[in-house]
């Protein structure tokens, strides 16, 4: 018997959809960034890019930035106080990323609303650490004198664009699989919006 049960509590939807909105503005405006000074041969479209000239780019980058920092400072204290992570993102053994890693590449893998398979537990913790290195990169880029030490740390002011560049496109290309798996699997983005789903049975890992 199907029961509609709680998949995502209120928090983490709030967080969720400002993460989306925030990386989304993040990303565009910093593309705008970098056309302005390429560190590769490529530019971007001005069509993916976000406001307009460089300093409208960079206003809309600080403000998605305070927003994405604030935000993610949120999600962290929850996942910790309340045990999201715990009963989400763990345990993760390198045997179970394998194996579904496997069965996803062979359309095979299983889904139960509500609950992580082991390549999603990677992919989230990996994003997590991601948004970490771009804010700490981003910080060393934007004030690389008063934050010598941490420019420094992350192999100069030149290096540190190419962090800040590579921890982006790893963001990105999160946010291209999220959105995959939401086209293979659609019935997983009406509970991020309502909270609720129908499942089998209560999993352990629910709320």
């Amino acid at each position: 018997m199907r029961k509609k049960v709680l998949l995502h509590p209120l928090a983490v939807r709030i967080a969720h959809w400002l993460n989306a909105f925030a990386i989304g503005c993040m990303l565009m405006s910093g593309w705008a960034i970098y056309n302005a000074s390429p560190i590769f041969g490529f530019k971007f479209p001005l069509w993916a890019t976000l406001g307009g000239w460089l300093g409208g780019a960079i206003a809309w980058h600080f403000a998605a930035m305070w927003l994405l920092v604030a935000n993610g400072v949120f999600y962290v204290i929850y996942g910790v106080v309340s045990g999201h992570f715990r009963r989400h993102f763990l345990p993760l053994h390198a045997r179970d990323v394998v194996d579904d890693a496997r069965q996803a590449l062979r359309f095979k893998l299983p889904h139960r609303p509500g609950v992580y398979n082991a390549v999603q537990k990677l992919l989230y913790w990996g994003v997590i650490a991601l948004g970490l290195l771009v804010v700490l990169s981003g910080l060393s880029i934007w004030k690389p004198v008063q934050l010598d030490f941490l420019c420094d740390l992350l192999g100069g002011f030149d290096f540190a664009r190419k962090v800040h560049f590579a921890a982006m496109a790893g963001i990105a290309a999160f946010v291209v699989i999220h959105l995959l798996l939401v086209v293979l699997v659609p019935k997983t983005l009406l509970p991020m919006i309502t909270g609720r789903g129908r499942v089998n049975e209560p999993a352990e890992n629910l709320p």
